[in-house]
Order: structure tokens, then sequence, then C-alpha cells
């Protein structure tokens, strides 16, 4: 299962440059941050650990969205996802092993993006929280390859997986507290966020950075893996109602 899902990793980014990788994965979500810490400065909204921690936690899901969501996609777009469900291996397994790729990704992108923002705005992180800080980034990049592999899933049914991939991420912005406090989101947003992604390991880094023990984020973590491994079953149960569909409609691979 993991092997098949890092040369699927391979096969999708094989085509890119790494000047495209750095551009997008790295210095994109490094740019968001520093725009959305000097703007709370601004607004004397919260502090920098607010939203550094915050985006460090988001940018893990770019990689984890888009390449979940185009795992399954682009097997349909580009008319292999026909080999693949031929198979005699497990689809379920096939593609919930591609999440762990998209995950890993996340967590680097994630410690990247603490770790050089924390330098320019001289945000200082105990050692002692290091640890927490990276099973948070861990378990957070993980639930959001699952919930992007979910959103590629419609992608056996939906013609534009962009269209899908790019909403998705503007509702994690929105939605999980990580720009704004959940206590001053309106109440139908902050319930929301909570069945997203990355709420509650945003939550857990940020108890970690503040130098809170497990003890106090163990909670949240707890939550954050619940959230997770409820949309890698979401994800494996899509997938196998809609490859039936596609097979009883002759739909397969049409676009």
């Amino acid at each position: 299962m993991t092997v098949g899902g890092v040369i699927a990793y391979r096969a999708l980014f094989n085509w890119t440059r790494p000047s495209i990788f750095i551009g997008t994965l790295l210095i994109g979500p490094l740019f968001q941050l520093l725009f959305f810490a000097y703007l709370g400065r601004q607004l004397q909204v919260a502090d920098d650990r607010f939203y550094l921690v915050g985006n460090a936690v988001l940018a893990a899901t770019l990689a984890g969205v888009f390449g979940g969501t185009l795992a399954v996609g682009n097997e349909r777009r580009y008319g292999t996802l026909g080999h693949v469900l031929l198979s005699p291996r497990s689809r379920t397994a096939v593609f919930l092993g591609r999440a762990l790729p998209y995950g890993a990704n996340g967590l680097f992108i994630a410690v990247f993006t603490l770790s050089v923002s924390a330098l320019m705005l001289g945000l200082r992180i105990p050692i002692g929280a290091v640890p927490g800080l990276l099973t948070a980034m861990a378990i957070g990049s993980l639930a959001s390859a699952f919930f992007g592999l979910t959103l590629g899933a419609l992608g056996l049914r939906f013609r534009d997986v962009w269209v899908i991939s790019n909403v998705a991420v503007a509702l994690l912005m929105l939605l999980t507290g990580v720009n704004v406090p959940r206590a001053n989101l309106p109440g139908w947003m902050a319930t929301t966020g909570q069945y997203l992604p990355i709420t509650h390991a945003a939550e857990a880094a940020r108890q970690f950075a503040a130098g809170q023990g497990w003890s106090a984020a163990g909670p949240q973590l707890g939550r954050e893996a619940l959230v997770g491994l409820g949309y890698a079953v979401l994800a494996a149960v899509l997938l196998k109602v809609f490859e039936f569909e596609s097979r009883r409609t002759a739909s397969l691979e049409t676009l």
C-alpha cells in the first residue's frame, strides 16, 4: 500500500520542476503566513504565535487536499483508472495508501513554514514543545490528505476536480480558526469547522507552542485523529459507491 502510494506520488509530480514545488508549496504558504501575521498585528486580533502556528498547520493542507484530489481525479482524466480498477489488489488499499506520501509532504511543508517564519518574526518555541508540534502537524497533515482523497472520490462523478479542491482549501482557511479565533466566528462556522481537518490540530499545536503539555493538547489530538479516520472511511465508501455506479452506467472514464 505504501509503495504504491509513493509510486503514484512520483508519477503525479514527475513532470514538474523543483522551482514549481518551491514556489507553490514552500514560498507561497510562507508569504501567506506573513500576510496574516502582519494583518493580525495591525488589527490586534491575536498575537504572532496564533498566526504562525495556525498558518503553518494550514500550509500542510495544500499537498494533502490537492494531492489527494488529483490522486483519484487524474486517473480518470488520463485514462488509467480502468487499469487500477482491474488490478487484483484492493482498490480501497490502493487509494488510501496514496494519502500517506501527501501527508508526509504536508508535514515537511508545515515544518518548513513554521521554522522559517519563526526565525523571521522572532518567535521562540520551547524545545520541549517540538515533539508535540510535530505530532500535531503530522496528524493534521494526514487528516487533510484523507480529506483530499474524499474530494478525489467526487472526481469519479464530476469533471473539474480543480474547482472542488480550490473551494475546499478556501473553506479550510475560513472555517478552521487558523486566522480568526474560533470564538469570534459565527456559530454555524465554528460548528462546521469541528468536522474539518486541521481545526483541532491547529489548536493542539498552539497549546504546545505556548508551553502546555500533552495532557492539555491530548484531547485535541484525539479529535483530529478521529476526523482523519472519519474521512478515510468516507473516502473508501465513496470510492466503492462511485465505482459501482460508474460501472453500471458505463461512465467510468467519461469526461
